[in-house]
């Protein structure tokens, strides 16, 4: 009896453990608007107010660390877009509808592609500062503790491109919105966890504008004939993260056999 209460009482600590383990990233990162994740949900400050920030040049500066501005559950409803109103093909419903969200790539540590957000944070480089920079980096701690590369002196994108989970990125300016021009996907990832699919034809275009010193508008169009009649334009927000916090490290392998890739819906 004594072995058995001993043993359910080391359960128990182990599985406590487990779970605070799992939250305290979530926590120490989100510490404002509702967003779940592991069964969390945290709540942050009201972002900062104040102008948009500039580069020397003259140029919007991007930098900060951002929390949201993509789709998790549903792309359709965190994209404001009403029901019905993404003009998926019959094809690709099917697909979608088919689909399992212990079977999206994403959970089982693959990269996120586009459009898909996280509950991490994010942050742009733009290298040269003191001229017109001739790369953006978009670093995101939830996808795999990965990287964008968005060229931005002029090239056109490459005659042939060899399918990618991140695509050929190329950018300019228009006023003070970064244009970003997206091809050359594969067709592995998942848009969101409903299972939204793509083809090797989707090209998006984002346009992110830091609207002041603590928000940053996202409107992502989507253009993928292979899967969707036309195409259609999703809008989401970004806000500027808490002092303070950073980037952290992000450690996901292929294969991972715990959480939902595993089988467990909650840890």
């Amino acid at each position: 009896m004594r072995n058995r209460l001993t043993s359910s009482c080391l359960f128990a600590a182990v599985t406590i453990f487990l779970a605070q383990c799992l939250a305290q990233p979530l926590i120490a990162q989100e510490r404002g608007s509702p967003i779940g994740a592991l069964g969390q949900q945290v709540r942050r400050p009201p972002p900062p107010s104040g102008p948009t920030p500039r580069l020397p040049d003259g140029t919007v500066d991007l930098s900060g660390l951002w929390v949201g501005g993509g789709a998790v559950g549903d792309m359709e409803r965190d994209g404001r877009l009403k029901p019905g109103e993404v003009p998926i093909l019959p094809a690709a419903k099917a697909i979608r509808d088919s689909r399992q969200e212990q079977d999206e790539p994403y959970l089982q540590c693959l990269p996120a592609g586009a459009v898909r957000g996280t509950p991490y944070p994010w942050r742009f480089i733009q290298t040269p500062t003191h001229k017109a920079a001739t790369h953006i980096f978009k670093l995101e701690e939830g996808s795999i503790h990965s990287y964008r590369q968005i060229f931005m002196d002029g090239r056109k994108h490459p005659a042939e491109l060899d399918p990618t989970w991140y695509g050929h990125s190329i950018g300019w300016w228009e006023g003070d919105t970064l244009v970003v021009d997206t091809v050359g996907f594969n067709d592995k990832f998942w848009f969101d966890r409903r299972g939204h699919p793509h083809t090797e034809q989707l090209h998006i275009i984002e346009r992110f504008t830091r609207v002041d010193l603590g928000r940053m508008e996202i409107k992502i169009t989507i253009d993928d004939p292979g899967a969707y009649s036309k195409p259609f334009t999703l809008t989401f927000n970004a806000r500027l993260s808490n002092p303070g916090d950073e980037i952290m490290e992000y450690i996901c392998q292929e294969n991972n056999q715990f959480g939902i890739a595993g089988g467990h819906v909650t840890p």
